[in-house]
């Protein structure tokens, strides 16, 4: 997951690099220059937005899952649970009282 946040990052690094140089760029640079950046912006935005979704989807999907995982675990070991959640619980308020 690391290295496809890196190429993620990289990648949008690549986009707004590409943009910035559509906006900066002078206006005596040439059609055909100002088109080929704007095709590789656009191409560069078509991939980006597509490992963007691909990322949520993942991400959608393992939050179900540990969801899903949780909801068995409580309901196989409810007071096991309700003995976690008080132990949270003690911690949090413990920590909140400090301040």
């Amino acid at each position: 997951m690391t290295h496809q946040k890196e190429l993620l990052r990289e990648e949008l690094e690549t986009l707004v690099d590409t943009l910035e140089e559509i906006l900066h760029s002078p206006n005596d640079k040439p059609k055909a220059e100002l088109d080929k950046l704007r095709a590789k912006a656009e191409h560069l935005l078509h991939g980006t937005r597509a490992r963007i979704h691909e990322a949520n989807e993942k991400i959608v999907d393992h939050t179900k899952e540990a969801a899903s995982k949780a909801d068995h675990y409580v309901h196989e070991k409810p007071w096991t649970s309700v003995g976690i959640g008080a132990a949270v619980g003690l911690v949090l308020g413990a920590l909140l009282a400090r301040r």
